[in-house]
């Protein structure tokens, strides 16, 4: 399959913080590939790079065969930019900040009537096309700030964050209009931060601190968990968590959601941990078996580099 982003040892550098540290990844046409990790891990600084709106301080992308960094013009056209939160005209109506972007793209105004309304309608804002964009939900603008970043036809989707403080209900959605999209071999690379929801990305390059720790499929990742994974719900969790970070038979431990997730190399070994949190007087608690998620990948990946510091 052809590759349609090419990123060879990248780097950006604000003054004396390094955004970006020599990463390098490709993108296959019809992929929906993520950028993943915390605010500063370098996701936006790498998506503008990538659009042509901002230089690195060295490496090498290349966008369809273009190259961004020296002549990044002749594939504007052809490729679609959403920025967080979509940045979009709050006195314009719906359709007028559509129309306005098709203008700048210089889509044929028979093309555009019709790819509007198609994407008016998968994305459900038909009934909304009147309404001012200041008077729109949190959802309902990123949707009208994906809409005019493909009004264009691009073959290529960059996505900054689209989900950053929308319900979940909207975020559904809003992954619905991405999978309906490879439908017309649009390539989609998304950053977020919510590790659970790009566990539907096909593949997935885990950011931290400006470097790539890791870059596979969510399926792969998963697997790379040692030992065996468990939740424990218990009412007061800061204590548990010393308990379980005093046991030797658990390898990490750290708070998550409303529980705690801890590893042991040994199914069996739940049972002494089990054991320990009563001796410390925790007799009110749930320990059950889990399948690791992303986040508990990450975070091992992040607690293993700290212990090797350490």
């Amino acid at each position: 399959m052809a590759q349609v982003v090419q990123v060879e040892s990248l780097s950006r550098s604000f003054g004396e913080t390094t955004a970006l540290d020599s990463i390098s990844f490709s993108v296959e046409e019809g992929e929906i590939f993520g950028l993943v990790g915390p605010d500063g891990a370098g996701k936006t600084t790498c998506l503008r790079i990538l659009c042509g709106l901002m230089a690195p301080s060295s490496g090498r992308v290349t966008v369809l065969d273009q190259d961004m960094v020296l002549d990044p013009e002749p594939a504007k056209d052809r490729i679609g930019y959403m920025a967080q939160p979509a940045r979009l005209y709050e006195e314009l109506s719906v359709a007028e900040n559509i129309r306005f972007y098709a203008d700048i793209h210089e889509v044929p105004p028979e093309r555009y009537r019709e790819r509007m309304n198609r994407l008016l309608e998968f994305s459900g804002l038909t009934p909304f096309t009147g309404r001012l964009f200041r008077n729109l939900s949190g959802g309902m603008k990123q949707k009208v700030g994906l809409t005019c970043a493909l009004i264009h036809t691009p073959r290529v989707l960059f996505l900054d964050e689209p989900t950053n403080g929308v319900d979940p209900v909207s975020r559904r959605d809003f992954w619905k209009i991405l999978y309906e999209l490879r439908r017309e071999k649009v390539t989609i690379v998304v950053a977020s931060t919510y590790l659970d929801e790009v566990d539907r990305c096909h593949r997935v390059a885990l950011f931290d601190k400006g470097k790539i720790r890791l870059l596979m499929a969510p399926p792969d990742m998963r697997s790379l968990i040692t030992g065996h994974l468990f939740n424990l719900i218990v009412p007061d969790r800061q204590r548990a968590l010393k308990v379980l970070r005093s046991v030797p038979l658990v390898i990490r431990s750290s708070v998550f959601g409303t529980g705690i997730h801890f590893t042991t190399r040994k199914e069996s070994d739940v049972a002494e941990v089990e054991k320990s949190l009563l001796s410390a007087g925790l007799v009110s608690f749930e320990v059950k078996p889990i399948t690791p998620t992303l986040e508990d990948v990450y975070l091992s990946l992040i607690l293993s580099k700290e212990e090797v510091e350490a």
